[in-house]
């Protein structure tokens, strides 16, 4: 089996997680089966770099003598926002040489300033999604998942969402078995499906103002299998069903059926997680009613029934 070459780039104000996390992986995998990547770093003139956490990076060399790499990667953080134009250009010459070409969080941003993502779906962290899409109208932004595979581009979401992306690019590269193992070594799932969502429920939306629809956010991720039509919270916050519908919108930006949806969504997901409970026992308790309800739920918003998603997200013990 060929060695793999992974070139992380550095530059200062980089977000620490966003090398380390990645790295660990790849190194992780490295550990377990010698021989398989060989991971290198580089700035633009192989000084040291300083993160945006007040870390010191001392790189391997210089990106202008690098070899054209198997996986050349691309964090992110607050250097990104006004990026050197010697690492945009060299970006932009070197990045196609490579086989794979992966960014984690704002490295995207870098990537779409070289010109690499255009013609492509790609994502980032999701407080970046809105400013990439107008300032790049040629890139297909997706701020629903964690992270992106287009072609031979990869782009994931902030921070945390790069060690996802790499357990699922070692997985690719050597196997499941391998994949879960790192996974195991670093505590954290094996991967969570790249289409899973950047944030939850409560996340995705923002708290309403008024103390009635405040209290019906509530009710909704505490009770999610009750009856959570727009009648019956349009009721419970004394607003006639319209207004409650325009109200929830406007203080939240999510339709209260939306809302009902990712609540009931994210709930069935800590179930299948973090309990041994069976799927009809669950598509009860999260508010599907059956689990032909849930299956469809999750098809469509993840990509994978609900079984499945078990199987990638909570590995088997180990004993």
């Amino acid at each position: 089996m060929a060695q793999r070459t992974v070139l992380v780039v550095l530059f200062d104000d980089i977000q620490s997680l966003d090398v380390t996390g990645p790295v660990e992986v790849f190194a992780g995998a490295e550990t377990h089966t010698p021989g398989t990547y060989r991971i290198r770093t580089a700035s633009l003139d192989g000084a040291p770099v300083r993160t945006s956490g007040g870390l010191t990076f001392v790189p391997d060399g210089a990106l202008a003598d690098a070899p054209a790499p198997h996986t050349l990667l691309v964090p992110g953080g607050q250097g990104t926002r006004r990026p050197a134009p010697r690492l945009t250009d060299w970006l932009r010459e070197q990045g196609p040489r490579a086989e794979r070409l992966v960014s984690v969080c704002t490295g995207a941003v870098l990537l779409a300033e070289a010109g690499l993502l255009d013609g492509r779906r790609a994502t980032t962290h999701w407080a970046y999604c809105d400013k990439l899409a107008r300032d790049h109208p040629a890139i297909e932004v997706d701020a629903e998942p964690i992270y992106v595979r287009d072609g031979h581009v990869s782009t994931s979401a902030g921070v945390t969402s790069g060690i996802d992306l790499a357990l699922a690019l070692v997985e690719e590269d050597l196997g499941r078995d391998v994949a879960l193992t790192v996974a195991r070594h670093l505590v954290v799932f094996l991967r969570r499906p790249g289409n899973q969502a950047q944030f939850s429920a409560q996340l995705a939306v923002q708290t309403a103002k008024r103390d009635p629809l405040r209290e019906v956010q509530r009710w909704i991720s505490e009770h999610p299998a009750d009856n959570l039509t727009v009648e019956s919270l349009a009721e419970r916050a004394r607003l006639s069903p319209r207004h409650f519908a325009r109200a929830f919108l406007a203080e939240t930006g999510m339709t209260p059926g939306r809302y009902v949806d990712r609540v009931r969504l994210e709930h069935a997901r800590r179930l299948l997680e973090d309990t041994g409970d069976g799927v009809e026992e669950i598509s009860r308790a999260s508010g599907y009613g059956t689990p032909e309800a849930m299956r469809r739920a999750f098809i469509k918003a993840l990509g994978a029934a609900p079984a499945e998603y078990r199987r990638r997200f909570r590995p088997a013990p180990t004993h």
